[in-house]
């Protein structure tokens, strides 16, 4: 008998209220995964044999066996929290196997933020409050290593958006754009997911934003790392969660749970090969990338099927322009049914989850669809692919590409030079205690690494108007010269 796996629930819960209505996050998960099971059967409590939750920036130790008591879960569900660093589309992967396999009946996979109360707690005043939760979950899943190296932290720090920046730089080089037409480009498509967003009954902002808006930085709109501005940037300070429940297609039937309700995960892809940006061989045609995005398509096309919807993973641009090309895709706005990470909420690790629930609820309302949903892990460190349909074609298949892509992407050596001659490969400029500070990728003389950084206003202002990647340098201790 083959086991199906099928998504029956699905929750999504959003507040944007004043603070003393605003719940934490356990909360928020709770009140989703309860939307789940109503979307689904009250009976549905009685089948759950596992909780995944991606770790957010909440303290909870395992919020999963809490939520399983409070909705009186008869199993006594084994628990899993996922570290920052996995990939969210992974807790999907492994709960569609376990079913697969015959290992579980059914699974709970559900994330959630509260950042947004967090900072109306600042703005208000207020004290912010979680649930103690001390009690360790049944399995921490964390990544093999580090996201970045030291050398990277030391002149970016550990936020993203100075890395994601970067390979913007690369990118735009490759194409042969020009500086203010590539973010043109760039502002014009997130007009597009800005519209979306504001029509997206789970958007978070319902402000419509124009090109001329996002490409400006102004002080709502803050200069972040060139080329990109606040509203280029995922919104962390979001309170959202979101619940899938997953279950074999006999428990389905059990439970009368109507045919049209149904949506089959087809097949994925993912790439769990780590390198830290600057030892890339290539910063935006990474080996992984393209393999994972090769079984997707390779998938479509052995079924005769083609995409209808697309969410693709928009922590920043670059992020959707470079699952474009791995695609062979065109950059439009239908590459998001969301709105995108700027403007629905970018949830800092259940993204995934919210996407995939949106897909899945959109999927509903025709028949015969396919949809695809990406996502990331890290600085387009790790990347996955999933499809979906709402008519069951074939079992589900996975494939891991990390040991293909280990045998072939290689880390590349830093250099131990702090002077000498190289060639940029990508660069940005950073905002430091009001003056401004440009971080360089560079291909030394001696053909290895190294990350430079100048604080010449010269040659900072030229860098936002003229196109640097590519150009020949001389630096010394590290510095521009």
């Amino acid at each position: 008998m083959i086991n199906k796996p099928v998504v029956v629930g699905i929750g999504n819960i959003q507040q944007q209220e004043k603070f003393k209505d605003l719940d934490e996050a356990l909360i928020l998960m709770d009140k989703a995964t309860k939307k789940a099971i109503a979307d689904s059967s009250k009976d549905i409590i009685n089948y759950i044999d596992e909780i995944r939750i991606p770790k957010g920036f909440w303290k909870y130790r395992d919020p999963g066996k809490w939520i399983s008591k409070n909705n009186n879960f008869k199993n006594n569900p084994i628990t899993y929290v996922t570290k920052i660093g996995v990939l969210q589309q992974h807790l999907i992967n492994q709960a569609i196997l376990n079913i697969q396999e015959g290992k579980i009946n059914a699974s709970l996979i559900v994330g959630g933020e509260s950042r947004y109360k967090m900072i109306r707690a600042i703005k208000d005043n207020k004290e912010y409050k979680e649930t103690a939760l001390n009690q360790n979950p049944d399995f921490y899943v964390k990544a093999d290593a580090d996201l970045n190296l030291d050398e990277e932290v030391k002149e970016l720090s550990k936020m993203a958006v100075g890395y994601y920046a970067i390979m913007e730089s690369a990118y735009r080089f490759s194409k042969n754009e020009k500086l203010l037409d590539h973010n043109i480009k760039i502002a014009k498509l997130y007009e597009e997911f800005s519209e979306i967003a504001h029509k997206n009954k789970n958007g978070w902002s319902k402000q419509k934003y124009f090109a001329e808006d996002i490409i400006k930085p102004s002080d709502k709109n803050k200069y972040q790392a060139f080329p990109y501005n606040k509203l280029h940037c995922t919104s962390w300070n979001v309170n959202q969660a979101s619940a899938i429940i997953i279950c074999n297609e006999n428990i389905a039937d059990k439970l009368g749970i109507p045919r049209e309700q149904r949506v089959y995960p087809l097949a994925s892809s993912e790439n769990n090969h780590m390198i830290s940006l600057i030892q890339r061989e290539n910063i935006i045609d990474p080996v992984g990338l393209k393999l994972a995005a090769k079984y997707i398509k390779d998938t479509l096309t052995s079924h005769r099927k083609s995409i209808d919807y697309y969410d693709l993973y928009s922590c920043f641009p670059i992020a959707v322009q470079m699952f474009c090309d791995s695609l062979n895709i065109n950059l439009s706005s239908s590459t998001s049914i969301t709105g995108g990470m700027s403007f629905a909420g970018g949830p800092l690790n259940h993204y995934v989850l919210s996407s995939t629930t949106q897909l899945i609820e959109k999927m509903r309302k025709k028949k015969n669809k396919i949809g695809l949903i990406t996502g990331i892990s890290g600085v387009m460190t790790k990347q996955s692919f999933a499809l979906w349909t709402n008519n069951y074609i074939d079992n589900f298949s996975f494939e891991d590409v990390t040991s293909q892509a280990k045998q072939i992407d290689k880390p590349k050596a830093l250099s131990a030079e702090s002077s000498g001659t190289g060639v940029i490969v990508g660069y940005t400029i950073l905002v430091e205690s009001n003056n401004k500070k440009a971080v360089i990728y560079a291909e030394s003389h001696d053909g290895k690494r190294v990350i430079l950084n100048s604080r010449n206003p010269v040659v900072i202002k030229e860098m936002e108007n003229v196109e640097w990647v590519g150009k020949k340098i001389t630096f010394k201790n590290g510095c521009l010269v």
